[in-house]
Protein backbone atom coordinates (compact mmCIF):
# COMPACT_ATOMS: atom_id res chain seq x y z
CA UNK A 1 0.00 0.00 0.00
CA UNK A 2 1.04 3.71 -0.93
CA UNK A 3 2.08 5.70 1.71
CA UNK A 4 0.35 9.23 2.18
CA UNK A 5 1.30 12.22 1.50
CA UNK A 6 3.99 13.70 4.32
CA UNK A 7 3.11 16.11 6.13
CA UNK A 8 4.32 19.61 4.82
CA UNK A 9 6.23 19.78 8.18
CA UNK A 10 7.74 16.87 7.19
CA UNK A 11 9.63 18.48 4.38
CA UNK A 12 12.84 20.42 3.12
CA UNK A 13 11.82 23.84 2.68
CA UNK A 14 14.85 23.34 -0.79
CA UNK A 15 14.25 19.90 -1.67
CA UNK A 16 10.90 19.74 -0.77
CA UNK A 17 11.27 15.90 -0.09
CA UNK A 18 11.07 13.93 3.00
CA UNK A 19 13.88 14.56 5.22
CA UNK A 20 16.13 12.16 6.63
CA UNK A 21 18.28 13.99 9.16
CA UNK A 22 16.58 17.87 9.84
CA UNK A 23 18.62 19.99 11.07
CA UNK A 24 18.27 23.50 12.22
CA UNK A 25 19.77 27.05 11.35
CA UNK A 26 20.47 30.15 13.15
CA UNK A 27 16.98 31.33 11.61
CA UNK A 28 15.26 28.67 13.67
CA UNK A 29 14.00 27.08 10.46
CA UNK A 30 15.08 23.35 10.16
CA UNK A 31 16.23 21.70 6.64
CA UNK A 32 17.66 18.43 5.79
CA UNK A 33 21.46 18.24 6.77
CA UNK A 34 22.54 17.47 2.66
CA UNK A 35 20.35 20.29 0.73
CA UNK A 36 21.34 22.94 3.55
CA UNK A 37 25.39 21.19 3.03
CA UNK A 38 25.16 21.61 -0.15
CA UNK A 39 24.06 25.56 0.00
CA UNK A 40 25.91 26.01 2.36
CA UNK A 41 29.47 24.51 1.57
CA UNK A 42 28.96 23.90 -2.26
CA UNK A 43 27.29 27.45 -3.07
CA UNK A 44 29.05 29.40 -0.49
CA UNK A 45 25.51 30.94 0.50
CA UNK A 46 25.36 32.37 3.68
CA UNK A 47 22.06 33.13 4.11
CA UNK A 48 18.74 31.23 5.15
CA UNK A 49 17.29 29.50 2.25
CA UNK A 50 13.55 29.97 3.41
CA UNK A 51 13.80 33.35 4.89
CA UNK A 52 16.72 35.10 2.75
CA UNK A 53 18.09 36.06 6.02
CA UNK A 54 21.74 36.70 7.02
CA UNK A 55 22.97 34.03 9.13
CA UNK A 56 24.80 34.66 12.23
CA UNK A 57 26.83 31.35 12.20
CA UNK A 58 27.04 28.16 10.67
CA UNK A 59 26.11 25.91 12.79
CA UNK A 60 23.63 22.71 12.09
CA UNK A 61 21.84 21.60 15.12
CA UNK A 62 20.00 18.40 14.75
CA UNK A 63 16.48 18.67 15.70
CA UNK A 64 15.65 15.20 17.67
CA UNK A 65 12.37 15.98 17.80
CA UNK A 66 11.45 16.40 14.77
CA UNK A 67 13.31 12.97 13.48
CA UNK A 68 11.73 11.48 16.03
CA UNK A 69 8.02 12.64 15.26
CA UNK A 70 8.73 11.57 11.17
CA UNK A 71 10.19 8.43 12.20
CA UNK A 72 7.21 7.53 13.95
CA UNK A 73 4.68 9.11 10.67
CA UNK A 74 7.42 6.50 8.62
CA UNK A 75 6.44 3.48 11.50
CA UNK A 76 3.03 4.10 10.96
CA UNK A 77 2.30 4.27 7.21
CA UNK A 78 4.55 0.85 7.03
CA UNK A 79 2.21 -2.22 5.65
CA UNK A 80 3.29 -3.86 9.32
CA UNK A 81 2.41 -1.19 11.30
CA UNK A 82 -1.09 -0.39 9.58
CA UNK A 83 -2.28 -4.06 9.99
CA UNK A 84 -1.61 -4.10 13.59
CA UNK A 85 -2.45 -0.45 14.53
CA UNK A 86 -5.38 0.18 16.75
CA UNK A 87 -8.63 1.99 15.17
CA UNK A 88 -7.69 5.28 17.14
CA UNK A 89 -4.06 5.49 15.10
CA UNK A 90 -5.44 4.73 12.05
CA UNK A 91 -7.83 7.08 12.23
CA UNK A 92 -4.86 9.98 12.57
CA UNK A 93 -3.46 9.16 9.00
CA UNK A 94 -7.03 8.86 7.55
CA UNK A 95 -8.53 11.40 5.78
CA UNK A 96 -10.78 14.05 7.86
CA UNK A 97 -13.30 14.21 4.90
CA UNK A 98 -13.24 10.43 4.15
CA UNK A 99 -15.54 10.61 7.51
CA UNK A 100 -17.41 13.25 7.22
CA UNK A 101 -21.67 13.42 7.66
CA UNK A 102 -23.83 16.00 5.62
CA UNK A 103 -23.72 17.96 8.64
CA UNK A 104 -19.97 18.44 9.52
CA UNK A 105 -19.94 19.02 5.38
CA UNK A 106 -21.71 22.01 5.45
CA UNK A 107 -20.22 23.17 8.40
CA UNK A 108 -16.44 22.94 7.12
CA UNK A 109 -17.96 24.39 3.81
CA UNK A 110 -19.17 27.82 6.04
CA UNK A 111 -15.88 27.72 8.11
CA UNK A 112 -14.32 28.17 4.67
CA UNK A 113 -16.54 31.12 3.30
CA UNK A 114 -16.09 32.99 6.84
CA UNK A 115 -12.72 32.43 6.95
CA UNK A 116 -12.22 33.81 3.53
CA UNK A 117 -14.67 37.00 4.72
CA UNK A 118 -11.87 37.60 7.10
CA UNK A 119 -8.94 37.02 5.43
CA UNK A 120 -8.00 40.65 3.99
CA UNK A 121 -8.29 41.85 7.68
CA UNK A 122 -6.57 39.61 9.90
CA UNK A 123 -3.30 40.44 10.89
CA UNK A 124 -1.95 36.76 11.30
CA UNK A 125 -2.46 36.26 7.18
CA UNK A 126 -0.08 33.71 7.27
CA UNK A 127 -1.76 31.14 10.01
CA UNK A 128 -4.92 32.00 8.10
CA UNK A 129 -3.87 31.11 4.80
CA UNK A 130 -2.25 27.91 6.44
CA UNK A 131 -5.75 26.78 7.39
CA UNK A 132 -7.51 27.43 4.34
CA UNK A 133 -4.92 25.47 2.53
CA UNK A 134 -5.12 22.48 4.76
CA UNK A 135 -8.69 22.49 4.69
CA UNK A 136 -8.62 22.32 0.85
CA UNK A 137 -5.62 19.60 0.50
CA UNK A 138 -7.17 16.64 -1.61
CA UNK A 139 -10.53 17.49 -1.61
CA UNK A 140 -12.09 18.76 -5.25
CA UNK A 141 -15.42 19.64 -3.46
CA UNK A 142 -13.67 22.40 -1.05
CA UNK A 143 -11.57 23.72 -3.92
CA UNK A 144 -14.92 23.99 -5.57
CA UNK A 145 -16.21 26.00 -2.71
CA UNK A 146 -13.13 28.35 -2.25
CA UNK A 147 -13.47 29.30 -5.97
CA UNK A 148 -17.21 29.77 -5.85
CA UNK A 149 -17.04 31.65 -3.23
CA UNK A 150 -14.67 34.30 -5.01
CA UNK A 151 -11.43 33.38 -3.01
CA UNK A 152 -9.21 33.57 -5.82
CA UNK A 153 -10.24 37.00 -6.14
CA UNK A 154 -9.62 37.37 -2.10
CA UNK A 155 -6.07 35.54 -2.16
CA UNK A 156 -4.92 37.89 -4.79
CA UNK A 157 -5.49 40.71 -3.00
CA UNK A 158 -4.48 39.46 -0.59
CA UNK A 159 -1.28 38.47 -2.65
CA UNK A 160 -0.80 42.35 -3.84
CA UNK A 161 -1.47 43.74 -0.52
CA UNK A 162 1.28 41.61 1.40
CA UNK A 163 3.92 42.27 -1.64
CA UNK A 164 3.56 45.91 -1.80
CA UNK A 165 3.71 46.11 2.51
CA UNK A 166 6.81 43.82 2.21
CA UNK A 167 8.68 46.31 -0.71
CA UNK A 168 7.91 49.39 1.16
CA UNK A 169 9.24 48.30 4.57
CA UNK A 170 11.39 45.13 3.90
CA UNK A 171 8.38 43.47 6.19
CA UNK A 172 9.75 39.62 5.83
CA UNK A 173 6.00 38.41 7.36
CA UNK A 174 4.17 40.51 5.00
CA UNK A 175 6.60 38.34 2.19
CA UNK A 176 5.69 35.17 3.95
CA UNK A 177 1.92 35.84 3.24
CA UNK A 178 2.21 36.50 -0.07
CA UNK A 179 4.20 33.49 -0.44
CA UNK A 180 1.75 31.39 1.72
CA UNK A 181 -1.19 32.83 -0.64
CA UNK A 182 0.40 31.49 -3.69
CA UNK A 183 0.76 28.03 -2.23
CA UNK A 184 -2.97 28.43 -1.58
CA UNK A 185 -3.91 29.23 -5.82
CA UNK A 186 -1.10 26.50 -6.47
CA UNK A 187 -3.14 23.94 -4.68
CA UNK A 188 -5.94 24.80 -7.37
CA UNK A 189 -6.83 23.13 -10.31
CA UNK A 190 -6.97 26.68 -12.15
CA UNK A 191 -8.45 24.72 -15.55
CA UNK A 192 -11.67 27.01 -15.49
CA UNK A 193 -11.47 30.50 -17.90
CA UNK A 194 -12.98 32.00 -14.96
CA UNK A 195 -10.27 31.04 -12.64
CA UNK A 196 -7.39 31.62 -14.84
CA UNK A 197 -8.60 35.09 -15.80
CA UNK A 198 -8.28 36.31 -12.07
CA UNK A 199 -4.84 34.89 -12.21
CA UNK A 200 -4.04 36.65 -15.38
CA UNK A 201 -5.15 40.25 -13.94
CA UNK A 202 -2.05 42.14 -12.98
CA UNK A 203 -2.31 42.05 -9.48
CA UNK A 204 -2.11 38.63 -9.02
CA UNK A 205 0.14 37.79 -12.26
CA UNK A 206 2.98 40.28 -10.72
CA UNK A 207 3.36 38.56 -6.94
CA UNK A 208 3.45 35.52 -8.85
CA UNK A 209 6.71 36.33 -10.70
CA UNK A 210 8.21 38.32 -8.03
CA UNK A 211 7.67 35.26 -6.28
CA UNK A 212 9.66 33.02 -9.36
CA UNK A 213 12.71 35.45 -8.73
CA UNK A 214 13.03 36.04 -5.66
CA UNK A 215 10.94 33.89 -3.41
CA UNK A 216 12.01 30.81 -1.51
CA UNK A 217 12.33 27.34 -3.16
CA UNK A 218 9.06 26.48 -1.86
CA UNK A 219 7.51 29.85 -3.36
CA UNK A 220 9.50 29.46 -6.46
CA UNK A 221 7.78 25.83 -6.81
CA UNK A 222 4.57 26.68 -6.13
CA UNK A 223 4.77 30.00 -8.86
CA UNK A 224 5.81 27.47 -11.39
CA UNK A 225 2.82 25.21 -10.59
CA UNK A 226 0.48 28.40 -11.05
CA UNK A 227 2.65 29.46 -14.46
CA UNK A 228 2.22 25.78 -15.72
CA UNK A 229 -1.70 25.39 -15.03
CA UNK A 230 -2.72 28.60 -16.85
CA UNK A 231 -0.48 27.64 -19.61
CA UNK A 232 -2.29 24.26 -19.95
CA UNK A 233 -5.18 25.94 -19.63
CA UNK A 234 -4.71 27.72 -23.09
CA UNK A 235 -3.64 30.39 -21.54
CA UNK A 236 -0.22 30.60 -21.93
CA UNK A 237 0.50 33.79 -24.58
CA UNK A 238 -1.69 35.77 -22.11
CA UNK A 239 0.97 35.21 -18.97
CA UNK A 240 4.26 35.24 -21.31
CA UNK A 241 2.43 38.68 -22.87
CA UNK A 242 2.05 40.38 -19.21
CA UNK A 243 6.40 39.50 -18.23
CA UNK A 244 9.27 41.11 -18.44
CA UNK A 245 11.03 37.98 -20.05
CA UNK A 246 14.73 39.04 -19.40
CA UNK A 247 13.97 38.74 -15.55
CA UNK A 248 12.00 35.28 -15.91
CA UNK A 249 14.79 33.74 -17.79
CA UNK A 250 17.37 34.60 -15.64
CA UNK A 251 15.65 33.50 -12.23
CA UNK A 252 14.74 30.44 -14.64
CA UNK A 253 18.59 29.39 -15.64
CA UNK A 254 19.62 30.67 -12.27
CA UNK A 255 17.19 27.61 -10.73
CA UNK A 256 18.66 24.83 -13.21
CA UNK A 257 21.85 26.20 -12.93
CA UNK A 258 21.98 25.49 -8.69
CA UNK A 259 20.19 22.05 -8.73
CA UNK A 260 18.25 22.96 -6.31
CA UNK A 261 16.39 20.08 -6.13
CA UNK A 262 14.67 17.50 -9.26
CA UNK A 263 11.11 19.10 -9.04
CA UNK A 264 12.23 22.47 -9.22
CA UNK A 265 14.67 21.66 -12.04
CA UNK A 266 11.82 20.18 -13.99
CA UNK A 267 9.31 22.78 -13.53
CA UNK A 268 11.74 25.26 -14.48
CA UNK A 269 12.42 23.78 -17.75
CA UNK A 270 8.53 23.17 -17.72
CA UNK A 271 8.05 26.68 -18.01
CA UNK A 272 11.04 27.90 -19.66
CA UNK A 273 9.69 26.11 -22.90
CA UNK A 274 6.69 27.89 -22.43
CA UNK A 275 8.26 31.29 -22.38
CA UNK A 276 10.61 30.12 -25.54
CA UNK A 277 7.82 29.39 -27.62
CA UNK A 278 5.45 31.39 -26.33
CA UNK A 279 7.55 35.26 -26.75
CA UNK A 280 8.43 36.68 -29.84
CA UNK A 281 12.06 37.28 -28.30
CA UNK A 282 11.63 34.74 -25.86
CA UNK A 283 14.54 32.45 -27.91
CA UNK A 284 17.12 34.93 -28.48
CA UNK A 285 16.70 36.57 -25.00
CA UNK A 286 17.19 33.06 -23.12
CA UNK A 287 20.43 32.57 -25.76
CA UNK A 288 21.53 36.21 -24.48
CA UNK A 289 21.23 35.42 -20.91
CA UNK A 290 23.48 31.90 -21.46
CA UNK A 291 20.60 29.41 -21.66
CA UNK A 292 22.58 27.55 -23.74
CA UNK A 293 25.79 26.93 -21.63
CA UNK A 294 23.32 26.00 -18.63
CA UNK A 295 21.54 23.47 -20.78
CA UNK A 296 24.50 21.52 -21.63
CA UNK A 297 25.82 21.17 -18.20
CA UNK A 298 22.71 19.80 -17.17
CA UNK A 299 22.33 17.60 -19.76
CA UNK A 300 25.94 16.38 -19.01
CA UNK A 301 24.65 15.68 -15.43
CA UNK A 302 21.24 14.35 -16.18
CA UNK A 303 21.63 12.63 -19.94
CA UNK A 304 20.03 9.56 -18.12
CA UNK A 305 16.95 11.16 -17.02
CA UNK A 306 14.11 10.71 -20.00
CA UNK A 307 11.40 13.52 -18.85
CA UNK A 308 14.78 16.23 -18.21
CA UNK A 309 17.06 15.22 -21.10
CA UNK A 310 13.93 15.50 -23.54
CA UNK A 311 13.04 18.89 -22.84
CA UNK A 312 16.66 20.04 -22.73
CA UNK A 313 17.12 18.66 -26.16
CA UNK A 314 13.83 20.59 -27.64
CA UNK A 315 15.48 23.75 -26.01
CA UNK A 316 18.60 23.26 -27.41
CA UNK A 317 17.00 22.47 -30.97
CA UNK A 318 14.77 25.52 -30.81
CA UNK A 319 17.80 27.66 -29.59
CA UNK A 320 20.18 26.28 -31.97
CA UNK A 321 17.42 27.66 -35.01
CA UNK A 322 19.32 30.88 -34.73
CA UNK A 323 22.63 31.92 -35.53
CA UNK A 324 23.32 33.33 -31.84
CA UNK A 325 22.47 29.69 -30.37
CA UNK A 326 24.26 27.60 -32.77
CA UNK A 327 27.24 29.98 -32.02
CA UNK A 328 26.93 29.49 -28.29
CA UNK A 329 26.58 25.72 -28.82
CA UNK A 330 29.39 25.61 -30.86
CA UNK A 331 31.33 27.89 -27.76
CA UNK A 332 30.69 25.37 -25.52
CA UNK A 333 33.19 22.22 -25.31
CA UNK A 334 31.09 19.44 -23.99
CA UNK A 335 28.03 20.52 -26.09
CA UNK A 336 28.10 17.74 -29.03
CA UNK A 337 28.84 14.93 -26.54
CA UNK A 338 26.53 15.86 -24.57
CA UNK A 339 23.65 15.55 -27.27
CA UNK A 340 25.46 12.89 -28.76
CA UNK A 341 25.32 11.04 -25.46
CA UNK A 342 21.83 10.83 -25.39
CA UNK A 343 21.22 8.93 -28.92
CA UNK A 344 20.27 5.58 -28.84
CA UNK A 345 20.40 5.64 -24.60
CA UNK A 346 17.61 7.44 -23.35
CA UNK A 347 14.56 7.47 -25.50
CA UNK A 348 12.97 7.13 -29.30
CA UNK A 349 12.21 11.21 -28.89
CA UNK A 350 15.76 12.17 -27.28
CA UNK A 351 17.50 10.17 -30.04
CA UNK A 352 15.44 12.10 -32.81
CA UNK A 353 15.33 15.36 -31.02
CA UNK A 354 19.58 14.85 -30.67
CA UNK A 355 19.71 14.37 -34.75
CA UNK A 356 17.69 17.49 -35.00
CA UNK A 357 20.17 19.24 -32.99
CA UNK A 358 23.60 18.07 -34.64
CA UNK A 359 21.70 18.85 -38.44
CA UNK A 360 21.38 22.53 -37.13
CA UNK A 361 24.51 22.76 -36.27
CA UNK A 362 26.76 20.53 -38.45
CA UNK A 363 24.62 21.08 -42.14
CA UNK A 364 22.18 24.41 -41.64
CA UNK A 365 25.70 26.45 -40.33
CA UNK A 366 28.51 23.91 -39.99
CA UNK A 367 32.13 25.05 -38.23
CA UNK A 368 34.73 23.36 -38.24
CA UNK A 369 35.09 22.92 -34.58
CA UNK A 370 31.50 21.52 -34.36
CA UNK A 371 32.52 18.94 -37.42
CA UNK A 372 35.72 18.07 -35.36
CA UNK A 373 33.64 17.40 -32.11
CA UNK A 374 31.11 15.55 -33.95
CA UNK A 375 34.27 12.94 -34.77
CA UNK A 376 36.08 12.62 -32.09
CA UNK A 377 33.36 12.38 -29.31
CA UNK A 378 32.10 9.30 -31.36
CA UNK A 379 28.63 11.50 -32.63
CA UNK A 380 29.68 10.38 -36.06
CA UNK A 381 29.83 6.53 -34.92
CA UNK A 382 26.40 7.29 -33.14
CA UNK A 383 24.76 8.32 -36.26
CA UNK A 384 25.92 5.62 -38.11
CA UNK A 385 24.48 3.13 -35.33
CA UNK A 386 21.19 4.54 -36.47
CA UNK A 387 21.13 2.95 -39.81
CA UNK A 388 21.26 -0.18 -38.02
CA UNK A 389 18.21 0.35 -35.98
CA UNK A 390 14.33 1.39 -36.72
CA UNK A 391 13.94 4.77 -36.51
CA UNK A 392 11.96 7.47 -37.89
CA UNK A 393 12.61 8.07 -41.80
CA UNK A 394 12.91 11.99 -41.45
CA UNK A 395 15.31 10.76 -38.57
CA UNK A 396 17.34 8.57 -40.79
CA UNK A 397 17.25 10.70 -44.14
CA UNK A 398 18.68 13.40 -41.50
CA UNK A 399 21.32 11.31 -40.51
CA UNK A 400 22.75 10.10 -44.48
CA UNK A 401 22.32 13.34 -45.67
CA UNK A 402 24.66 14.52 -42.57
CA UNK A 403 26.99 12.46 -43.34
CA UNK A 404 26.96 12.59 -47.02
CA UNK A 405 27.35 16.36 -46.63
CA UNK A 406 30.46 16.08 -44.05
CA UNK A 407 32.37 12.94 -45.56
CA UNK A 408 35.03 14.57 -47.05
CA UNK A 409 35.55 16.96 -43.36
CA UNK A 410 35.77 13.81 -41.41
CA UNK A 411 37.85 11.81 -43.38
CA UNK A 412 41.06 13.32 -42.35
CA UNK A 413 40.43 11.43 -39.12
CA UNK A 414 41.78 8.63 -38.50
CA UNK A 415 38.74 7.74 -36.14
CA UNK A 416 36.43 7.86 -38.88
CA UNK A 417 34.50 4.94 -39.58
CA UNK A 418 36.05 2.98 -42.66
CA UNK A 419 32.93 1.28 -43.47
CA UNK A 420 31.24 4.66 -44.41
CA UNK A 421 30.13 3.01 -47.74
CA UNK A 422 28.41 0.17 -46.34
CA UNK A 423 26.60 1.73 -43.82
CA UNK A 424 25.28 4.68 -46.80
CA UNK A 425 24.29 1.97 -49.01
CA UNK A 426 21.77 0.19 -46.18
CA UNK A 427 19.10 3.22 -47.76
CA UNK A 428 20.00 3.20 -51.25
Amino acid sequence: MDMEEPPHLFLCPISMDLMEDPVTVSTGVTYDRRSIERWLFSYGRTTCPATMQPLVNLDLTPNHTLMRVISSWIDRGSPSSSSSSSPSTSSLSSPVHGLETPLSRMLAEERLRSALADLEETPFKVTALKNTRSCMVGDVAMQSVFVASGGVEVVGRVMAQALAESGVGGDFSAFSACEEAAAVLALLPLSDEASVGLVLAPECLRPVMVLLQRGSAEARLHAMDILTKISNAGAGDQWVAGIDVDDVLKSLLELLADEVSARLSSRALDVLLDVVERSPTGRAKAVEVGAVHVLVELLVVDADDRHVAERILLLLKRMCKCPEGRLAFAEHDLSVASVARTMLRVSDLATELAVKVLWLVSVVAPSDKVLEDMVLTGAVSKLLGLLHVESAPSTKQKTVRMVRINEVFWRQYPCFPTGLKDNLSLLD
